[in-house]
């Protein structure tokens, strides 16, 4: 059995990724910083013996990072994170601590984690990393000039690390979902998720289970020759 580490699980793609590598026969190990009632439902809604562990983390502060890494007790085949949380405010409002917050979760913890993980999948000379950026990494957006930013580094981080460990087995890759229906968007009322929508060539809004189903390629052997790249999963929607 292949683990996967899935960096906030309990949200709405990181439940859905659970949900497909689970299926697929894959052992979790989930993380969930401060929801545990939905990391506790997520395990009752997947198949009998799947989840090996459930470990909690503050991804903002580094002491619990390293001590949920610690406690890590399975070798993992396979990292993806899901884990993050948006910012939406003008940026000459956004104070220190929010900087350090949003730079904490979505930089330093995945470079931890990361180089907590790599000796080992670089020893069995295979393994996956998969970060769940964003299309504003790409494009940015306009008052979420912070959240933007950090995505742009993960994006940065996937192809510089997929250049330095591809020759050692190791696959890096990450994925920039467009407009996804999950509770970090219900802030938007019906009539802007309406006018969104309208705006997706595609013609409908992106489902948590279209960036579960990416994960699930990149982590097979189909995707073998893909590295370094970062999949837009988006409608043809750019914002």
């Amino acid at each position: 059995m292949k683990t996967c580490f899935i960096l906030g699980a309990s949200g709405g793609i990181g439940q859905a990724i659970a949900k497909k590598l689970a299926g697929s026969g894959y052992g979790l190990i989930l993380h969930y910083q401060t929801n545990h009632e939905a990391i506790d439902q997520l395990c009752k809604n997947l198949p009998d013996g799947s989840v090996l562990q459930t470990v909690q983390g503050d991804l903002r502060q580094e002491a619990s990072v390293l001590n949920m890494l610690d406690q890590i007790a399975f070798s993992v085949d396979a990292l993806v994170v899901a884990s993050g949380t948006s910012l939406v405010k003008l940026f000459q409002d956004v104070t220190v601590n929010e900087m350090n917050d949003v730079l904490a979760i979505h930089v330093k913890s995945p470079w931890l984690i990361s180089q907590k993980l790599l000796p080992d999948m670089i020893k069995k000379r295979s393994g996956h990393i998969i970060l769940i950026s964003s299309i504003w990494g790409e494009v940015g957006a306009s008052c979420e000039v912070v959240y933007s930013s950090v995505k742009g580094a993960q994006d940065s981080f996937v192809k510089s690390l997929a250049k330095e460990v591809g020759r050692s087995g190791v696959h890096v890759n990450g994925i920039r979902p467009g407009f996804i229906r999950t509770s970090m968007n219900n802030q938007l009322s019906d009539e802007e998720l309406i006018d969104i929508e309208e705006d997706i060539p595609l013609g409908r809004l992106g489902e948590p289970g279209d960036i579960a189903n990416t994960v699930h390629f990149l982590v097979g052997s189909g995707a073998s020759y893909i590295q370094g790249e970062i999949i837009n999963v988006n409608g043809a929607w750019n914002g």
